[in-house]
């Protein structure tokens, strides 16, 4: 099955920070990336992503709306939406 591209929105982009809001449609994924920095992730929408890790093994992420929370730079995964709702969600990465 062919996955859809997730759809990136850079909101702000300066020295210190950026921050983007991620659109995962039914079926979309973010393909495999690997963060080069440290991250928060602050839900918008309420759901379950589907993540990939490098060797294949799949796990389930519940996200809270509003409900953030941070990752250290390095993490390497492809986050998916298998569910029938749209996935919305801001990643703020913090720059050295």
């Amino acid at each position: 099955m062919t996955m859809l591209s997730a759809k990136s929105d850079v909101q702000v982009d300066t020295a210190e920070v950026r921050v983007t809001e991620w659109r995962l449609a039914p079926g979309s994924a973010t393909g495999h990336h690997t963060h080069e920095m440290d991250y928060v992730i602050v839900p918008i929408t309420a759901g379950e992503m589907t993540i990939v890790a490098p060797n294949g093994e799949r796990s389930k992420a519940q996200l809270g709306a509003g409900r953030s929370y941070f990752r250290k730079a390095g993490v390497q995964h492809d986050v998916l939406n298998e569910t029938a709702s749209e996935i919305v969600f801001l990643e703020v990465e913090l720059k050295p």
